[in-house]
C-alpha cells in the first residue's frame, strides 16, 4: 500500500517551515495550534528545539491549543522522535516546534498524530482548511485548557531506546557525539552512556544560535568530529540534526560515512534476523536494493519524506505483510519495532549494537559494501510539472517510476528528477555502479533538461 502525495498550500514533506518571524509568525502558529486542537481534542503533547524564536513560538502554538479547550502538556525541548514516543503512549496527539536541518532563521511546526506518526496529507489539508476557511473552534471562557509542564518525561524515551538492547551491548567502546548544539544533546549521550559507552561530546550545550556547526550535519561542518574521533581513536562519532530525527556518522578513520552507505549497513543488520519489506524513497541508492536481496527481503519505493515512508509502512503492515525496515538515505532510518518515525538516537544506539555483532571496525564495514557512484543537482526552474511532462515523452521507451516526479530505471542506472516541495527549482539524481555511467546518464538527462 503507497502512500499517495497530495497537493498542500502550507504544509510541506516535514511540516510547516519558514524564516521565523517573516514566513512563520507567532500569528501563523496560534491559527495552527486552535486547527489542530479543533480536530484533535483532548491533551495534546508540546515541545520544541533549540532554536531561539522556539519559545515565543512554542508559546503561541499552546495558546491556540488552549484556547480550542484542549489541555497541554508541554516536554519542553526534546527530539522530534521523543515527542513522538511519548505521544503515542500517553497523549491525543501533538506539535514539535522546530526546522530540523534548516539555518538558524528557520523554524517550523510538526504535527504529530495519536499513533506517534506525523500527520499525514489528508488530515493536513483538513488543517490548513481550518485555517484559510476560519472554522477552527474557539471554547467558552468556562472550557478553555490548562498547561502543565513536564520536561522529566524525555526520561521515558531515554530508557526505551537504550533498554531496546542487551545490557552491556557498548562495552568497550568509545564514541564521539555531537548534538549540534540542538535537542540531543539531551538524550544521545545518555543513552550511549547506559549502553555501557565511554562517549566524548562536542556542540553538546543547548545554544539556538549553533556556535559549533550549522543543523544540518553536513562532511564541512562535522570536520572538528571527525579531528576528535581520529585524536581519541574512537571506534565512531555520529551527528544529528536540529531536532535529532536523523543521524550521521563519522567511522574509526575519520572519514563521513555517506548516508546512504549508512542506510546499507544497518539495513544489513536489521534483515539478517527480520526479513521482510523495506521501505524507501525512490530517491535512495539501489544499495539498499542489493542488501535487501541479499537476505531474501525486498524494497517498496514511496514519494520522498518519512512521513510516506511511515505510512506505507503501517499500511503494508495491516495488510499482513512484514515489514523489516524503513528509512531514507539521508540519516533518517525507521525501526518498526521501536516507533514508525524517523529516529537518530535510536539510530546511534544500533551502530553501537551492530559493531558489538560485527567485531569488525566501521571503516571495514563500509568498505566492503558494493559501490555505486550519485550525482546530485538542484536546478531553479518554475514549471516542473512541465518539465516532468515533457521528459516523461522522452524516456517513453525506458522502465519509468512516476511515484514522485520521475525516476528513469536501467539496468546498472537509474535517475530522479522531482520538483521541490518548497522551491521553484527541481533535484536530480544519477546512480550507477561506475563513475563513468552514472556521468553518462547525466549528461544525457540535461541534455533534455537544458538543451
Amino acid at each position: 500500500m503507497e502512500e499517495k502525495k497530495l497537493e498542500k498550500r502550507l504544509f510541506g514533506t516535514n511540516g510547516v517551515r519558514g524564516v521565523a518571524g517573516k514566513d512563520l509568525t507567532p500569528a501563523l502558529v496560534l491559527s495552527i495550534g486552535t486547527a489542530l486542537g479543533s480536530m484533535r481534542p483532548g491533551t495534546i503533547a508540546v515541545g520544541r528545539d533549540t532554536r531561539t524564536s522556539g519559545p515565543a513560538l512554542a508559546s503561541a502554538l499552546k495558546a491556540g491549543l488552549l484556547s480550542a479547550g484542549c489541555d497541554v502538556v508541554d516536554l519542553g525541548v526534546l527530539p522530534t522522535p521523543a515527542l513522538q514516543y511519548l505521544v503515542r503512549d500517553h497523549f491525543d496527539a501533538g506539535a514539535v516546534v522546530t526546522a530540523s536541518h534548516n539555518p538558524p532563521e528557520y523554524n517550523g511546526i510538526k504535527v504529530v498524530e495519536p499513533d506517534g506518526t506525523e500527520m499525514g496529507d489528508e488530515q493536513c489539508i483538513v488543517l490548513e482548511d481550518h485555517i484559510f476557511k476560519g472554522t477552527a473552534c474557539h471554547a467558552p471562557w468556562d472550557r478553555v485548557g490548562r498547561e502543565v509542564a513536564a520536561p522529566s518525561m524525555v526520561e521515558e524515551y531515554v530508557k526505551a531506546v537504550a533498554g531496546s538492547f542487551p545490557p552491556g551491548t557498548g562495552d568497550g567502546r568509545l564514541v564521539v557525539a555531537d548534538p549540534g548544539c540542538g535537542a540531543a544533546a539531551l538524550t544521545t549521550p545518555d543513552i550511549l552512556t547506559r549502553m555501557g559507552c565511554r562517549v566524548f561530546s562536542l556542540n553538546s550545550q543547548m545554544d539556538g544560535t549553533f556556535p559549533g556547526r550549522l543543523p544540518e550535519p553536513s562532511p564541512e561542518g562535522l570536520a572538528p568530529l571527525a579531528d576528535l574521533v581520529k585524536t581519541t581513536g574512537a571506534d565512531f562519532g555520529v551527528a544529528h540534526d536540529g531536532d535529532a530525527d536523523r543521524a550521521v556518522f563519522i567511522d574509526d578513520r575519520g572519514r563521513f560515512v555517506e548516508e546512504n552507505r549508512q542506510f546499507g549497513l544497518i539495513a544489513d543488520f536489521i534483515c539478517r534476523t527480520q526479513k521482510g519489506v523495506v521501505v524507501t524513497p525512490v530517491s535512495t541508492s539501489r544499495l539498499i536494493e542489493v542488501i535487501a536481496r541479499r537476505h531474501g527481503s525486498r524494497v517498496v519505493y514511496t514519494a520522498v519524506g518519512s512521513i510516506y515512508v511511515a505510512r506505507t509502512m503501517i499500511g503494508l503492515s495491516t495488510e499482513g505483510t512484514t515489514v523489516a525496515f524503513g528509512g531514507e538515505g539521508n540519516g533518517g532510518l525507521i525501526f518498526p519495532g521501536h516507533q514508525l518515525c524517523r529516529d537518530g538516537g535510536m539510530t546511534a544506539a544500533t551502530m553501537v549494537a551492530l559493531l558489538a555483532h560485527a567485531r569488525q571496525p566501521l571503516s571495514a564495514l563500509v568498505d566492503a559494501l558494493p559501490q555505486f557512484f550519485m550525482i546530485k543537482e538542484k536546478l531553479r526552474e518554475k514549471d516542473g510539472s512541465g518539465l516532468i511532462k515533457r521528459l516523461i515523452e522522452v524516456f517513453s521507451g525506458d522502465s519509468l517510476d512516476l511515484t514522485d516526479g520521475i525516476r528513469i530505471n536501467r539496468e546498472d542506472s537509474w535517475a530522479l528528477v522531482r520538483p521541490s516541495g518548497t522551491e521553484p527549482l527541481v533535484r536530480v539524481m544519477v546512480e550507477s555502479v561506475s563513475e563513468t555511467r552514472a556521468r553518462e546518464l547525466y549528461e544525457e538527462l540535461m541534455g533534455h533538461i537544458r538543451p
